[in-house]
């Protein structure tokens, strides 16, 4: 088997990152649509590079493949930087291929990986970073229950401009895995 369910949900569950998907995650990370909004777009990944990344993410932390119930990888999702003193972590994910984008699974997922995080590992504030032009995301992540908290202003070039780098956060008590 390739995938194992680990946190299972109604169209999608989330699995152990699998590193024999380098190829797919290189094509993902090398395609502008994907790496432009995780900060990556500057970069060549290569599979080697990817490689070693996957060897960490499948030995460290909590890192999930997002897969359809028809066992197709769709993305990544993770939580790092845990720190459990202070209940703390933060979040990212990405959908790969266009054709899964703007149909719910990111929303999913992120329930899937905030109800773990809260009710599993006992976190108490989870946050993330999204780019301020990246409209669907935030609309995404406002849905889930997150709330902007910040912002840095212009702190990044894309596409030969600056935006900002918006900074969004969700309590334990604020989350509800049935919105």
């Amino acid at each position: 088997m390739r995938y194992f369910k680990k946190l299972i949900g109604e169209r999608i569950y989330l699995s152990p990152v699998n590193k024999e998907d380098v190829e797919i995650y290189t094509k993902w990370l090398n395609d502008e649509s994907v790496a432009v909004n995780l900060g990556q777009y500057a970069k060549v990944i290569s599979l080697n590079s990817e490689q070693k990344i996957l060897e960490e993410m499948t030995s460290d932390g909590y890192n999930f493949a997002i897969v359809k119930n028809d066992n197709t990888l769709i993305g990544n999702i993770g939580l790092f930087s845990i720190n459990h003193i202070c209940r703390s972590a933060i979040t990212g994910l990405f959908i790969g291929e266009k054709e899964n984008r703007s149909k719910g699974y990111g929303a999913e997922a992120l329930r899937l990986v905030l109800d773990f995080g809260f009710n599993a590992l006992n976190l108490h504030n989870i946050m993330l970073n999204v780019y301020s032009d990246n409209t669907q995301a935030i609309t995404c992540y406002k849905n889930v229950g997150f709330s902007v908290f910040g912002r840095r202003r212009e702190s990044v070039f894309k596409d030969g401009r600056y935006v900002d780098d918006v900074h969004m956060d969700i309590l334990a008590a604020e989350f509800s895995k049935e919105k």
